[in-house]
């Protein structure tokens, strides 16, 4: 059985901001991440059910989620990306795996 999350970027009019709606596919869990922090706990937290083994994340937004939103996401991704990486001390995404 493959574990396939579906991640949703979408409009939360409360905070003037974006969420991120998290699905895990396999059992139909849907919980809501208001930060990346947020995202970050719930995806590993998810993620644990499968002993951390998570096969795909299939990313998707809303049509009415500005670009600014986006761009804001992907920074604070890989600002992420970069923490961990030094903490491991090499690349998350090797050179091989991009072809």
């Amino acid at each position: 059985m493959a574990v396939i999350f579906e991640s949703k970027v979408i409009l939360n009019k409360a905070r003037d901001g974006w969420a991120i709606e998290l699905k895990d596919t396999v059992d139909e869990r849907v919980v809501i991440c208001n930060d990346m922090k947020e995202y970050q706990e719930q995806i590993k937290e998810l993620g644990d059910d499968y002993g951390g083994n998570i096969d795909k994340v299939n990313w998707s937004k809303d049509d009415d989620v500005p670009p600014h939103f986006m761009d804001e996401i992907r920074q604070e991704m890989a600002n992420i990306q970069a923490e961990i990486e030094e903490q491991m001390g090499e690349k998350l995404i090797k050179d091989e795996d991009k072809k």
